[in-house]
């Protein structure tokens, strides 16, 4: 993996940016270009958080690894930007990164630095899921043009990286090792630490649905209006988080708190709304995306596999 990702660097002069977009209609063009604007902000917020992977592990490979991470959301950041003014022909408007968004990143990176690694990972590959399985996908499905196809051929190829390493650590922050490991360190933690931590946690909680809602949910209505690939990339998102019969993480347990009132139907038509909105995802992806064979079979696979499988994905229309 990590002669993979010093192998497949590249950089976004590789692109030919002297093509022309193709002609689309005045609400497509605002809603692509805020969208790569938008995308822009998301790759330097996944930068910050494998910067802060790279902080916390010890494996000098894997500290490597994610500093190339870091390197990848970078250029992405600057591949995302450049994409929004290629597509931005007739300057419609100004743009800028949704408020939403820059009001819920640094809540989100004061949580991912104060509360343990599993929760860091937790959203992190909750994030590249979503971004490389349904959202890349759909936008390059919809702008259907070189320049697209250029761009998200070589940022898909990054991302396939990053799933790959997702996985691999969800396998570890859920073992038993992990566990017993952050038991013992939860007792020596400052109060002010832990205290910081669960404010971030409550205030990204809070910024969170704003967030989601317009960054990911909306414009998957334009470049996905079935929602198929969002739901998909949730399904395994749900099959990763219940891989393990026993959640060992009190983060973990949360989230399956959450899902199981979704899923009981007295508790999801009185609380479903508030249960969604603590999620941060709405009532409608909080529920469960799949169904008793698919979690018997995920649960049989390796987490190799599994990642392995979400990356066939990405090459399926």
């Amino acid at each position: 993996m990590l002669e993979n990702c010093r192998r497949d660097q590249w950089s976004v002069g590789d692109l030919d940016w002297n093509r022309k977009p193709r002609v689309m209609p005045k609400d497509d063009e605002i809603a692509i270009v805020q969208l790569f604007t938008d995308m822009s902000g998301i790759e330097r917020l996944a930068g910050a958080l494998f910067r802060e992977q790279e902080r916390r592990v010890t494996d000098p490979r894997l500290r490597s690894i994610f500093e190339s991470f870091v390197k990848d959301e970078v250029r992405h950041a600057h591949a995302a930007q450049m994409l929004a003014d290629f597509y931005d022909v007739h300057h419609y408007k100004e743009y800028r990164q949704s408020d939403s968004l820059t009001a819920f990143a640094p809540h989100f990176v004061d949580t991912i630095r104060y509360l343990s690694d599993d929760v860091a990972n937790a959203y992190i590959v909750t994030g590249e899921l979503i971004l490389d399985i349904a959202l890349l996908r759909s936008i390059n499905d919809f702008v259907h043009d070189e320049m697209s196809q250029e761009a998200m051929v070589l940022i898909n190829r990054d991302e396939s990286r990053h799933i790959a390493i997702d996985y691999y650590m969800s396998e570890y922050y859920g073992s038993e090792e992990y566990h017993n490991k952050m038991s013992a360190r939860a007792d020596h933690l400052p109060l002010e630490h832990r205290t910081r931590g669960a404010w971030a946690f409550v205030n990204m909680l809070y910024r969170a649905q704003p967030f989601i809602r317009d960054v990911f949910f909306d414009p998957m209505t334009l470049v996905d209006p079935k929602g198929k690939r969002l739901r998909d990339a949730f399904k395994r998102i749900q099959l990763l988080g219940q891989k393990e019969k026993h959640a060992r993480r009190p983060f973990t347990k949360f989230l399956r708190v959450l899902q199981g009132g979704m899923d009981h139907p007295v508790t999801a038509r009185i609380f479903g709304d508030v249960i969604g909105r603590i999620g941060g995802v709405g009532k409608e992806f909080m529920g469960r995306q799949y169904d008793e064979a698919e979690l018997e079979r995920a649960r049989k696979m390796s987490y190799d596999e599994l990642a392995h499988e979400a990356l066939a994905a990405k090459d399926v229309s």
